[in-house]
């Protein structure tokens, strides 16, 4: 084992060295300490292998992180912290099959995760059965919290057990057709989507505030996730007039998708959500990027002084891997769940009751603090209150912030 650095918590700055028990199970007296210590594991699910592993590292590394911070500063005295990682590959039916194996695991007390809100849509109701909490710091879709019929104003939360700390595409599909129409000038779009739950809602949210702000949405398409030609959408969009694309789907195909508008002669921004804002998203397209968008949830974590330490702690422990689009919402995500058990705890003489899932659940409803991405709280259908979010546009072969505001009707 190397030596760990250093670590400082995000809002209360301690010092001395990180020093890693070995974790056992449930009630096992950790090495070197006279009192008994409960292991609590959190588990985490995203995509681990295959096109969005970039992304579930991260998050992976991220909860790993605020673990270790938790035992470093005796969070939730007589808790050790450690986590349980699954790799859903993005796909729907492997993250149900990990939502079953963390119900199964007893000392899983809180979840985090998925990336992807069709992997979500699978978990949502086995971890329901089981009181068992998940926060996902990336699922964007309404109908995760709010019900299917959210979009008619007939809102209604599903599961109790589902929390998230990034804003909806409600918000990120409005934000992003008014920065387009209002900041851009863009007035002819043509919107492409990837046919699944995050890329279809999100191109659907976006072209509706669009052409209530006055633009016209000149052609729609879609194209197959994994699929790699889409020069016949590429000829669409040239044909169509269209001053600008909007993509609703994941980096792997909009880098591609990018690349084949412009080598057919459209010389167009693409615009698209989180799903894209990602290093990847270059690296796929054989053709300059520059002058693409993308919107993602929250501000620059870099520039957040509530997020140095975050940052400074995740590259002192020398990931393989960068914390990405969602590391800060995925340390946060972990924190309330550390901080739901810490109240449970509390209010149970200083262990854990027989209902632990469930009052932990209980409790994530009540968490407040102030974490790496901000105000961390959950409203009434267990979405963050948090409405940052901030334009990114790639500029000489990297992704920079143009600009970050808080979204109001």
């Amino acid at each position: 084992m190397r030596q760990r650095s250093l670590l400082i918590l995000t809002t209360t700055i301690t010092a001395g060295a990180l020093t890693l028990s070995a974790c056992g199970s449930r009630g096992q007296t950790d090495s070197g300490d006279k009192n008994k210590k409960t292991t609590v594991v959190i588990g985490v699910d995203a995509p681990l292998t295959g096109s969005l592993s970039a992304l579930g590292q991260g998050i992976k590394n991220s909860v790993d992180l605020a673990a270790k911070v938790a035992n470093q500063q005796k969070e939730v005295p007589g808790v050790t912290f450690k986590i349980k990682s699954y790799d859903d590959q993005a796909v729907p039916s492997s993250g149900k099959q990990n939502a079953t194996s963390m119900v199964d695991e007893d000392a899983i007390l809180g979840t985090v995760g998925p990336l992807n809100s069709g992997v979500a849509q699978s978990m949502q109701g086995v971890f329901a059965k089981a009181d068992l909490a998940e926060v996902s710091p990336a699922n964007t879709n309404p109908a995760l919290s709010q019900g299917d019929a959210w979009a008619s104003g007939k809102k209604s939360r599903p599961f109790k057990t589902y929390f998230r700390t990034a804003t909806t595409d409600i918000i990120q599909g409005r934000f992003a057709a008014q920065y387009y129409y209002k900041d851009a000038k863009k007035r002819k779009v043509f919107v492409v989507d990837d046919k699944q739950t995050y890329g279809a809602g999100l191109a659907k949210i976006f072209a509706q505030e669009f052409k209530r702000l006055g633009g016209t949405v000149v052609g729609t398409d879609h194209l197959t996730v994994k699929e790699t030609d889409f020069s016949g959408i590429a000829g669409k969009v040239r044909s169509s007039g269209a001053d600008s694309v909007y993509f609703g789907g994941q980096y792997p195909e909009g880098g591609l998708l990018s690349d084949q508008i412009k080598q057919a002669g459209a010389q167009v921004p693409v615009m698209g959500g989180d799903g894209i804002y990602d290093p990847a998203f270059i690296k796929a397209s054989g053709t300059s990027n520059d002058g693409d968008l993308a919107t993602s949830v929250g501000y620059p974590v870099e520039d957040l002084p509530s997020a140095k330490s975050f940052v400074k702690n995740y590259t002192a422990q020398k990931y393989p891997d960068p914390y990405g689009a969602y590391g800060g919402y995925s340390y946060d995500a972990a924190w309330a769940i550390i901080q739901a058990v810490k109240a449970v705890v509390a209010d149970n003489d200083g262990k854990l009751p027989d209902n632990a899932r469930a009052k932990v659940t209980e409790a994530l409803n009540k968490v407040s603090f102030d974490g790496v991405t901000g105000k961390v709280s959950f409203d009434g259908y267990g979405d963050t209150t948090n409405k940052q979010l901030t334009v990114y546009q790639v500029k000489n072969g990297v992704w920079k912030d143009v600009t970050s505001r808080t979204f109001k009707d």
